[in-house]
């Protein structure tokens, strides 16, 4: 493991150790697919009361160490997380062919919505979290899933979408939509086409979002995963770890939650 992931992975082990994290599995099922997910929270701040609940979603990758390790960072700011799973359960892969039959099957369809918000109904079902304050944030694809759970009406009152896919919201969408956008976007990031992104932006625009779109300098895709320069070198990938964007995005992430939470 290089440095700056071992850094991140110390300050997280140091946030949860003095926040008394406790992680747990969750079984749940959708639509005939058995899901397991992961919950993160801190033990003496939930037993205070409800707390804002946070959906984490993963890449294309499946439920794996990444998006649980940003779960229980999440927790460790005194927020229930929920590493949600969209594949099923143990469904997890590192070879990208593989990532994109099991991430392009929910592209395009409700069942992108539909399967996210199984994940949140998990989330609710916990007993822990306050349901006037609950946001979704994802990774990758999982900034996707996060924008279309919006889309579909889901009581979120914001979302975070960290060099997600983009997509656009339909005049519907933006009827339905009942969540603050923050989106987090990799400057270098060539996965997304300009075109696109100047698309999305208009129908943010075009439908009275309120949204923040912050963009980071020299950040590829998955600047935000310290696992990505590995992925990169093996696979031929064009992304990279960005310290320095993951720290901001992290940071604005923080605010954000203040902003639309009310802390």
């Amino acid at each position: 493991m290089k440095l700056p992931a071992l850094l991140l992975l110390f300050a997280v082990m140091a946030s949860a150790a003095s926040a008394q994290i406790i992680t747990r599995a969750v079984a749940y099922e959708h639509d005939g697919v058995k899901l397991e997910g992961w919950l993160a929270y801190d033990a003496q701040a939930a037993a205070a009361g409800k707390l804002p609940g946070v959906l984490v979603v993963h890449e294309w990758w499946g439920l794996n160490d990444f998006a649980k390790e940003r779960a229980q960072a999440v927790a460790a700011l005194g927020y229930v997380a929920f590493a949600l799973d969209m594949y099923g359960a143990g469904v997890t892969t590192e070879e990208p062919k593989r990532a994109g039959e099991l991430a392009g099957q929910f592209y395009g369809k409700p069942l992108m919505a539909e399967r996210a918000r199984a994940g949140l109904d998990a989330l609710l079902a916990t007993g822990l979290v306050d349901e006037a304050r609950m946001a979704s944030i994802g990774f990758c694809f999982g900034g996707a899933v996060s924008q279309a759970l919006a889309y579909s009406g889901a009581p979120l009152a914001g979302i975070v979408s960290f060099h997600g896919s983009l997509l656009p919201a339909s005049a519907e969408a933006a009827v339905r939509n009942r969540a603050r956008f923050l989106i987090c976007h990799g400057a270098a990031d060539k996965f997304i086409a300009k075109e696109n992104l100047d698309g999305f932006i208009r129908s943010l625009d075009d439908g009275g979002f309120d949204y923040q779109f912050i963009s980071y300098a020299g950040g590829l895709h998955a600047f935000m995963n310290p696992g990505a320069d590995a992925v990169r070198e093996k696979h031929g990938l064009d992304i990279a770890y960005h310290p320095d964007a993951a720290r901001r995005a992290w940071g604005h992430m923080r605010q954000f939650f203040d902003e639309i939470f009310g802390r």
